[in-house]
């Protein structure tokens, strides 16, 4: 992890800040579930909603949803970011909201969108505490497609040392983490209604997100 390895990548332009490997994954999941909404929480320097709307696109290309949409939420979109996004080829398939991802203003403008569409997917990559991803799993899991998935990123930080973890200044690490989220979320509302699909993380072998490609069953 010294080396920054998700930090190494770019798509179509713009840093991705994951693993080749998710990203390989996300193309198979958006193939095969067709969203007509993807809903993003952190958006960074944008390479993931590069991504969904890309994919969008190529589905849109064979057949799939002409409108398809990607809508990133972040409490703080840099400014020099905003515009490399908004000046990107596929800007017409992203909307961007500004505010934190547990906030009602937030909540109350996604519902919005995910009323007007029937097959919607959700990824969670913004503040990885325990507490904040187990929120928006709660807000954001009822929106998720039955046959979609929720995915949550950065599980990994479970089988991370608390020393590197320390080192970055970040106040997620092993006991407080997307991980931890994932297995309440798991034990508690979910139950009966996500599952995690392990054939897709069994198959990337290195991954972001063990555990984290949670189906939605019923």
């Amino acid at each position: 992890m010294e080396h920054r390895y998700s930090y190494h990548f770019e798509w179509l332009g713009r840093p991705i800040i994951q693993f080749p490997q998710d990203i390989v994954a996300m193309q198979e999941v958006v193939w095969t579930v067709q969203p007509e909404l993807i809903i993003e929480t952190g958006i960074a320097h944008g390479g993931s909603l590069i991504l969904s709307a890309s994919l969008l696109e190529l589905n849109a290309s064979c057949g799939g949803s002409p409108e398809a949409q990607v809508v990133g939420i972040d409490v703080d979109i840099r400014n020099h970011n905003r515009t490399s996004i908004e000046d990107h080829p596929l800007s017409h398939r992203i909307s961007m909201i500004e505010g934190s991802s547990t906030a009602p203003a937030v909540i109350d403008q996604v519902v919005e969108l995910a009323k007007t569409v029937d097959r919607v997917l959700v990824c969670l990559d913004s503040n990885h505490t325990h507490t904040h991803v187990l929120s928006e799993l709660e807000i954001y899991s009822p929106m998720v497609s039955v046959g979609s998935y929720c995915i949550v990123f950065d599980t990994l930080i479970e089988q991370l040392s608390t020393d590197y973890l320390a080192s970055t200044g970040r106040p997620w690490e092993p006991g407080n983490s997307p991980g931890t989220a994932v297995d309440a979320f798991l034990a508690g509302s979910a139950a009966g209604r996500f599952e995690v699909d392990h054939l897709i993380t069994n198959r990337l072998m290195v991954t972001s997100a063990r555990g984290g490609y949670l189906k939605r069953v019923a």
